[in-house]
């Protein structure tokens, strides 16, 4: 750590600063007096940010393939991300209709995206960060690949979908197969199917960056990444952030999808999602205990498949 303050924080602070793109909101973002009017990150406390996966190549806008709510608590090195469905019907903030969730970022980029998400959950959005397809692919072969829990050949096959194949059994993937791996929508589970294999990539890309311990590879993964990610955090706050994250004593993942079912609401219309209400009802709680600084861990509410913080 040392060794990175004195050789790399000032030439990562400033490749970082191409990918700084405030997002223009309606209701921006509250600040905290108490720390000159900057966000909670630079104080340690929770805070909330939502987390993009763009399908888009070069300078298009896209839509967003993933799309997660996560909150983190860098003192405690624990993180809640909560998956929403990319068909997800909601009211879209800003232009007075409802749609597919991943439709918001196409019309009003991350801005509109935060704020129809914030209506969704009730819940406060400090930050955005998103990274496009191409991105996102470089970064996993940069990391030399990771490992994902494929135990049998996936393939994509329908007329109307792209098509692939991805050898099961392998013990590091790159990212082309990583990124098949988070698109591919053609078993039976459908979006709750797809938003588990986007958390299991988080967790894996989580393990293999923290586990690698070269620091030295940080510029490249961002000069990698350069104009494929844009985030409304400051370049000096993602670099204490991460050391911050780095040096818990433990870091965990507690992970949770909403979950409903989909339908259109037309013959031949398009196909939507309709999220279950007592799921919405049960990550607002949840984000409200996260984002609460005066709780501990043991008192934190967590997913139903989690009884106790590791």
């Amino acid at each position: 750590m040392m060794g990175f303050d004195w050789f790399l924080s000032g030439s990562v602070e400033k490749q970082l600063e191409k990918s700084y793109k405030p997002a223009e909101r309606q209701e921006p973002a509250a600040v905290d007096p108490a720390n000159n009017g900057q966000n909670n990150t630079a104080a340690n406390k929770p805070f909330s940010v939502l987390l993009f996966g763009v399908d888009a190549r070069g300078a298009e806008r896209g839509r967003t393939d993933m799309i997660m709510y996560t909150v983190v608590r860098p003192k405690d090195g624990d993180m809640l991300m909560i998956s929403i469905p990319r068909d997800a019907y909601v009211e879209l903030v800003g232009r007075d209709t409802y749609d597919k969730i991943n439709h918001a970022y196409a019309f009003g980029g991350a801005g509109m995206a935060m704020d129809t998400v914030e209506k969704l959950l009730d819940a406060p959005i400090m930050h955005y960060a998103a990274i496009n397809f191409e991105g996102f692919i470089s970064v996993v072969d940069e990391l030399g690949g990771i490992a994902l829990p494929i135990t049998k050949d996936i393939v994509n096959k329908d007329p109307n979908h792209e098509h692939f194949v991805i050898k099961g059994g392998q013990s590091s993937y790159n990212g082309q197969d990583a990124l098949n791996y988070m698109r591919y929508r053609e078993d039976a589970g459908g979006d709750v199917s797809r938003t588990g294999r986007h958390q299991q990539f988080i967790n894996a890309l989580i393990n293999k960056a923290t586990g690698m311990k070269q620091w030295s590879k940080i510029p490249d993964l961002l000069g990698i990444m350069g104009d494929n990610f844009s985030t409304d955090l400051r370049p000096n706050e993602i670099i204490e952030l991460s050391k911050s994250m780095l040096q818990a004593k433990t870091r965990s993942t507690y992970t949770y999808s909403l979950t409903g079912e989909g339908r259109r609401l037309k013959e031949g219309g398009p196909w939507y999602y309709f999220i279950k209400e007592e799921d919405l009802e049960a990550a607002r709680a949840m984000i409200a205990s996260w984002l609460d600084e005066s709780k501990s861990e043991n008192e934190l509410i967590l997913p139903e498949n989690y009884t106790a913080l590791e």
